[in-house]
């Protein structure tokens, strides 16, 4: 259980008006804590994007995300659509998130054991396997099997959110697995369109991301934990990324690949380290004002719980709210909003195309899963997550 360290009231130089506004403020801050708020909010956004596609807005609505956005610096320009920027600008920065918990997880976490860590990576070459094979046998020897790929992907925003609204009633290493498998889901599901569906994939671009992602490595290796390097190093590889035809967000992930899992001073250095400055701080006589000396001791202690915590914790701590309630809610408000014909039902159920996509999703994602998953366990290959069982994988 995390601890909530708080400087007690008596020590705080707290104004009238300042306690008003914090009780204001306070309801919106617990409120942004509470796990299920993000997942809220993304249904929300969802239901939003829903009426609009379906009320007379519906135009302005759909012409509101394709206008365009561009960078222009003197003759050169870079522009795409508003819809581009959410989902290959922006949900870079969920997938950079998610790589990074899951890094840690491999690292230090559930998933950390050989055993535990091989289960979501099975479990989601079987949830790709299944709803590609069950879209093959409606549509097999029909033009349409082409599309055998579209039941491939999990939507990982949407899955992870459902699954934090019922968070009560599964246990937190389930919700680690699901992080996990979507990962390795989504790469796969990226590989597959690189592979089948792109005409022309840039090669040479393809080359300068591997060579900036081996670069990043190597600066890892090296020891270096400034994070403007890997930032930086990012950027680049997202650059890359958009040039070369593949979906930029895997930009994210490989950037969270390469970030540093260790902190720059080790918590024993660190423990003696803030002794000393609490020693050299109680010589200092108290004053309501900062004077240079405390300001020098507390910029000290500052840098140096900065770097006892590791390059991959800051950025992690740095994203999660951004990521949840900005970036996840404009995903949700820009992809969902689908126009619903309720005349074409009888067709759903129908034609081949959306009779695979169904069974693709509904059931070949469960056989796929949970199928994989049961085998691995039993063959001794693989653990389920600490109190996780079958049921709840289904």
């Amino acid at each position: 259980m995390k601890k909530s360290f708080q400087v007690p009231e008596e020590f705080k130089i707290t104004s009238p008006w300042e306690k008003a506004v914090n009780k204001i403020l306070k309801p919106i801050e617990e409120f942004i804590n509470k796990p299920t708020s993000s997942p809220l909010l993304l249904i929300i956004a969802t239901i939003i994007a829903l009426i609009l596609a379906n009320s007379p807005l519906s135009e302005a609505y759909h012409n509101f995300f394709n206008k365009e956005l561009a960078i222009v610096f003197g003759s050169w320009e870079f522009k795409m659509t508003l819809h581009h920027w959410i989902n290959e600008g922006l949900m870079t920065f969920f997938f950079f998130l998610i790589a990074l918990e899951i890094k840690r997880e491999f690292t230090t976490g559930v998933l950390s054991h050989f055993r535990t860590g091989l289960l979501p990576i099975i479990a989601a070459i079987g949830g790709i396997i299944a709803p590609a094979f069950f879209y093959i046998l409606i549509n097999f020897g029909k033009p349409t099997m082409k599309g055998w790929a579209i039941p491939v992907a999990t939507d990982i925003a949407f899955s992870i959110s459902v699954l934090m609204l019922l968070r009560h009633r599964v246990p937190s290493s389930l919700i680690i697995f699901l992080l996990a498998l979507a990962i390795v889901d989504d790469l796969g599901a990226i590989i597959i369109i690189a592979v089948f569906y792109t005409g022309d994939i840039n090669l040479s671009a393809l080359l300068c991301v591997l060579l900036i992602f081996l670069f990043l490595l190597m600066l890892n290796r090296a020891g270096i934990y400034n994070s403007v390097c890997y930032l930086l190093g990012g950027f680049f590889i997202w650059i890359f990324m958009l040039s070369s035809g593949i979906h930029a967000t895997l930009a994210g992930v490989l950037t969270a690949f390469a970030i540093p899992t260790k902190p720059k001073i080790i918590p024993k250095y660190f423990k003696e380290t803030l002794k000393s400055f609490i020693k050299e701080y109680e010589k200092i006589p108290s004053n309501t004002y900062v004077n240079p000396l405390e300001k020098t001791l507390i910029q000290s202690i500052y840098i140096t719980a900065k770097n006892a915590q590791s390059p991959l914790s800051r950025m992690e701590h740095a994203l999660n709210l951004p990521v949840n309630f900005v970036i996840l809610p404009l995903f949700a408000l820009a992809n969902a909003g689908v126009h619903l014909n309720f005349n074409v039902i009888n067709e759903l159920f129908s034609h081949p195309v959306s009779l695979g996509i169904i069974l693709g999703l509904l059931f070949g994602k469960v056989l796929g899963i949970v199928g994989s998953s049961w085998i691995v366990v039993k063959l001794g290959w693989a653990l389920l997550p600490p109190g996780a069982n079958l049921r709840q994988f289904i």
